[in-house]
């Protein structure tokens, strides 16, 4: 079999990806995008439910999660969330903040999709997808050999931007990791994050499945965030919880204030002492909530049959709820994966491996995890852009 050559393949055609393959070719470099999927970008797709949430206005290093914190500093610098607006505003596609910074495409995913291929061919790139890599091997002095099915290709650049772990259904597989440990590279253990998370059956309150509180207060770790909630029939989920997620570590506690902007002390104190607990409650919770949390106190009175001491006991399981996850949804559910290639081991600059020279790993398959709102997305345009500006 003739081995045909190349100077950079890129072995993922997603998100981080494609901007790889679109960087190195636009500066003259000949590339190979190769993807074992069949439909193109798949997890850009489904993201934002169809509209895409492609960056956040707000992508700082802060809101980024690594072993080593200070790695994503050069490239979201060297290529920021603004770089991305002014690509997409440049193909002309409308976009939107929603909240929090998060800007969603007016056009949905696939105009997002559309105009990344778009950039790739414009950089002369080569396709293949359906295309499984067989085996990878370093050349002697320098460059790779990557075998797939039907085809050898060689190159000097080999850019791994296969993603995580997350949502198996759509093609995630360990394929970056495993290389990753074929060349003597480190993993930091992954795990599901950006993802739901499950009680124990005793903690579990079914009922109240489908029931959001927006907004709540939840920690955990060295997280903090205020965003909604939602009760599910196996735990919560909802922005506030998957974003705790990435934070909660096995057996950790969370910490939920379902009323952040109320003083109850104050509220019950001005309400009637005639009315019914539910009923007060009710004016700041959701009523099913309210009826499902008093019952498990014992009857619904008025509130004047109620001691400080109840009500004090009541704020507090209001305000500060502690209950310890019996564990996430796991991968099928998750947004992204939480670990993976160590990126002390990694250029910040160029995401080259140090040891490995022409060897870059972008993307989710790093141990870099952005906050829910698009900053994942942000990370895959930056740490791409950064591999295809040196591959």
């Amino acid at each position: 079999m003739s081995v045909k050559q190349v100077d950079v393949v890129v072995v993922g055609a997603g998100a981080a990806g494609m901007m790889a393959a679109a960087t190195a070719g636009q500066r003259g470099r000949s590339v190979l995008l190769l993807d074992h999927a069949a439909k193109l970008a798949e997890k850009i797709r489904i993201s934002g439910g169809g509209r895409c949430n492609f960056t956040n206005l707000d992508a700082r290093p802060e809101c980024y999660l690594s072993e080593n914190p200070h790695y994503v500093k050069s490239a979201l610098a060297r290529y920021t969330q603004h770089d991305f607006i002014k690509l997409v505003e440049r193909y002309g596609l409308g976009y939107h903040e929603k909240t929090l910074g998060q800007l969603f495409c007016d056009d949905g995913s696939q105009a997002i999709i559309d105009m990344l291929k778009a950039e790739v061919d414009a950089g002369g790139a080569i396709w293949r997808m359906e295309t499984a890599i067989e085996a990878v091997t370093a050349v002697e002095g320098g460059g790779f050999v990557v075998q797939t099915g039907k085809e050898t290709w060689q190159c000097q650049s080999l850019i791994v931007a296969s993603g995580g772990l997350s949502i198996p259904q759509i093609g995630a597989t360990a394929w970056g990791y495993e290389l990753a440990r074929q060349f003597g590279l480190g993993i930091v253990p992954t795990t599901a994050a950006l993802v739901p998370l499950t009680f124990q059956p005793q903690d579990l309150w079914t009922e109240l499945a489908g029931v959001a509180i927006d907004p709540a207060e939840v920690r955990s770790g060295k997280g903090k965030f205020r965003e909604a909630i939602l009760f599910t029939h196996r735990g919560v989920s909802g922005p506030a919880i998957l974003q705790i997620s990435s934070y909660w570590q096995a057996g950790q506690p969370i910490s939920i204030n379902l009323l952040p902007d109320v003083d109850l002390q104050e509220h019950f104190a001005n309400a009637s002492r005639e009315a019914h607990l539910v009923t007060v409650l009710a004016e700041v919770l959701p009523r099913s909530f309210a009826t499902v949390l008093v019952n498990s106190l014992g009857p619904n009175a008025p509130l004047k049959q109620y001691t400080p001491k109840q009500l004090s006991v009541l704020i507090e399981r209001i305000q500060h709820w502690q209950i310890i996850p019996s564990g996430t949804v796991g991968y099928k559910k998750a947004e992204v994966t939480r670990g993976g290639v160590d990126t002390r081991q990694l250029d910040s600059k160029t995401m080259m491996a140090k040891a490995v020279p022409g060897l870059f790993f972008i993307g989710e398959v790093v141990d870099v995890t952005g906050w829910l709102g698009g900053y994942n997305f942000q990370w895959a345009w930056s740490s791409g852009y950064a591999a295809g500006s040196f591959a």
